[in-house]
């Protein structure tokens, strides 16, 4: 049976174990309720798309008989509206609405149109860069291609060519706010695995120190009282 003095020592080594997670954790939280998550987000850098006119009759998409559609949606682009064609094998189409023609994905100039259609900031471009599907950057983090709009102050914005949508705001206090999202949850690679061993891991130690805390905590109350009662006989 272990002794008192064993356990303490246990105990000692998992605070020393446990002390650093719990460390890492009340930083990162911290850190990632210090601005409201709205303004992490830059909710307020891209203005909601124009509403559509509908002063004409409209044109379904020319789409072949036979495929397979998973979606079909009018949208407002800075050129004027598109159809919005999801293929069930996972492509994206635009379509002109007025004669439905398909319309080319975008390439570097319509990306940072479609961008500057919306954009409320003040920050201006600084790079057009055309990303890699097999190796997307961190805060892009997706397997597909898109044009990476860089701003003079480290915002970062993405608009995707096959559906023309700004499809992601990257804020610099959202890329701090990634990085101690990954932190938070042990994952810097993904930052998605939430059920990571090390997370487990860490819990569990965690547990045992707490249960040891509750074998100790009455076994040094009764050497407690037994010294009193000594000194004062």
């Amino acid at each position: 049976m272990l002794s008192r003095k064993n356990l303490r020592k246990w105990h000692l080594w998992l605070g020393w174990l446990v002390g650093v997670p719990f460390l890492i954790w009340t930083v990162t939280g911290l850190v990632m309720v210090w601005k409201p998550i709205e303004e992490v987000r830059g909710a307020n850098l891209m203005a909601p798309a124009a509403a559509i006119p509908m002063t004409s009759n409209v044109t379904l998409p020319a789409i072949p008989e036979g495929a397979m559609v998973n979606s079909l949606m009018l949208q407002s682009r800075a050129a004027g509206p598109r159809w919005v064609v999801q293929m069930a094998d996972g492509t994206t189409r635009l379509a002109d609405p007025t004669t439905g023609a398909w319309v080319d994905p975008y390439g570097a100039d319509e990306a940072v149109a479609e961008f500057a259609a919306r954009y409320t900031g003040d920050a201006k471009v600084a790079a057009v860069n055309r990303t890699d599907a097999d190796n997307p950057p961190i805060d892009w983090r997706r397997n597909s291609e898109a044009w990476q709009i860089v701003m003079d102050n480290g915002d970062h914005f993405y608009v995707d060519p096959a559906s023309g949508a700004v499809a992601a705001t990257r804020t610099g206090w959202w890329r701090i706010f990634d990085f101690m999202w990954g932190l938070h949850i042990m994952d810097l690679q993904t930052r998605e695995d939430t059920s990571n061993w090390w997370v487990k891991s860490f819990a569990i130690f965690s547990i045992i120190m707490t249960v040891l805390a509750l074998i100790l905590l009455p076994l040094s109350t009764g050497r407690r009282k037994r010294r009193k009662a000594t000194s004062e006989a």
